[in-house]
């Protein structure tokens, strides 16, 4: 009986994930803000629903009933989470907003399922990332200065990085993070990518000289090179990504942009080369048989899940996702795939790729060529991250040792994922505040034409300049200076 109700539930979760991701595209397409109201309440039924599904499963196979209480410890989160920032955020992106509970809802439901200790735990570590996120929109639209530091970010970013590879332990083949006692481990780097986007903005904020891209080259050169001598390649080849397309979202440049690819494509080439453990990855990638039960396994289980689970999933409980090395971070999308199906992680996919096409929906929003800047570079980490990870969990690519944000476990990159999606939404609220100013100011100007036609009988001599003349830059800085 417990077992056709687990295989009632997975099919209830793929079709409500599947209404959640036509409601996430539709919201796209739609431009009345009654549409989008009635596509956001779908992706919150939606949400809600698998949420509750996936706990009446794992309360039903386990008979562990504190797991209620654990459940709704969860669902007290989520609503506030929603509440709070609709209260304090009124224009704030609603479908970046459901989106995270989504993500966070599979990552819970995951991660309980694979040990309910450290799914707590990491929940735990959720709740303070989103409160403490939560202030950081307004920091954004109110600190209008934040592009006057550029070489502050430089600094904390060369720093914070350089004491990783001096002192941190190695974990994995590379320094990665500092051990906080027993507690949880900080991964720097994951915060880094964040003043190092603010830092390449600052830097372009208000020249785009040869003379400026190679300083700016240098100093992100620096972050890169750092992360290598750490054997963190994986985050080396985020940052090269997300600083290559900044430079031409910059400058426009397609000598910099395909003169950067071909020098990242040497590069490769000579960490292959000069790396033992990379050769390794390489090679378990071309032939992950070579080596089955060493260097092969984690790749080869992985694959076996995927293909177990099929479209439609085994079902709660009914595939050993704990077979796949680190499913609870690197690999965790190998066990949806197995437990939820083909189907379901594709539409687990499509949520992310719409994440980041509000990113760079919201970045060719912006006139600021700074907060362009941001959001687009944002927008390439985010973008970066999930191919990396997803690529090499599927075999795509070789494996790269990156989190998928906001549902694999670990407490740095659910906190630096956070931070990224409050500075998109502080993007999105400043820019809606200016298009409101810009339309309250033609409403004003219609109003004054018309009293000036009823009391004259005819238009005034000269319009006067209308809010949309005086818009200029968010920033409120000047422009960029080519040359």
């Amino acid at each position: 009986m417990t077992n056709i109700v687990i295989q009632v539930t997975k099919y209830i979760m793929l079709v409500l994930i599947l209404l959640y991701t036509l409601a996430t595209y539709r919201y796209l397409t739609l431009k009345t803000h009654k549409g989008r109201n009635r596509a956001c309440g779908m992706q919150l039924f939606c949400m809600y629903a698998l949420h509750l599904t996936g706990y009446l499963a794992i309360i039903l196979y386990t008979g562990d009933h504190t797991m209620f209480y654990f459940y709704l410890a969860q669902v007290v989160f989520f609503t506030l989470y929603l509440v709070l920032f609709r209260v304090f955020y009124k224009k704030a992106s609603r479908l970046l907003i459901n989106n995270t509970c989504m993500l966070l809802a599979v990552s819970f439901i995951m991660l309980t399922r694979l040990g309910p200790e450290r799914a707590i735990r990491h929940f735990i570590v959720t709740a303070a990332a989103a409160a403490v996120a939560m202030v950081v929109p307004v920091i954004v639209k109110r600190m209008r200065y934040l592009w006057r530091f550029g070489w502050l970010y430089a600094a904390i970013g060369i720093v914070a990085l350089g004491a990783i590879f001096a002192f941190s332990t190695v974990k994995h083949g590379a320094y990665l993070s500092f051990d906080i006692g027993n507690l949880f481990s900080l991964q720097p780097s994951e915060f880094v990518k964040i003043t190092f986007v603010f830092f390449v903005a600052s830097m372009f904020q208000t020249s785009i000289s040869f003379k400026r891209v190679v300083v700016t080259t240098v100093a992100a050169a620096t972050h890169v090179l750092i992360l290598v001598a750490s054997k963190d390649l994986g985050a080396a080849l985020i940052y090269f990504i997300a600083y290559l397309l900044m430079l031409f979202v910059a400058t426009k440049s397609y000598l910099y942009l395909f003169g950067g690819a071909a020098a990242g494509s040497i590069a490769s080439v000579l960490a292959y080369k000069v790396f033992s453990h990379v050769r390794v990855r390489v090679q378990v990638w071309k032939d992950p048989w070579m080596d089955a039960n060493g260097d092969g396994w984690q790749i080869l289980q992985s694959l076996f899940a995927i293909g177990s689970g099929g479209w439609l999933g085994a079902g709660l409980y009914q595939g050993m996702p704990e077979k796949v090395p680190v499913v609870r971070s690197d690999f965790i999308f190998a066990g949806i795939s197995e437990e939820f199906g083909g189907i379901f992680a594709i539409a687990l996919i499509l949520i992310c790729l719409s994440c980041l096409l509000q990113f760079l929906w919201i970045s060719t929003w912006m006139d600021g060529m700074f907060y362009k800047i941001i959001a687009f570079g944002l927008a390439a980490i985010y973008g970066a991250q999930v191919f990396l990870n997803i690529g090499g969990v599927i075999k795509f690519i070789p494996s790269t040792g990156i989190t998928l944000p906001f549902v694999s476990h670990g407490g740095s990159s659910i906190m630096s994922t956070f931070i990224m999606f409050g500075i998109i939404q502080g993007l999105y609220i400043l820019k809606q505040d200016e298009v409101d100013r810009i339309e309250k100011e033609r409403q004003l100007e219609r109003r004054r034409q018309a009293l000036y036609a009823q009391r004259y009988g005819k238009g005034p001599a000269g319009p006067r300049q209308s809010g949309e003349g005086r818009r200029g830059n968010p920033s409120g800085r000047g422009t960029n200076k080519k040359g």
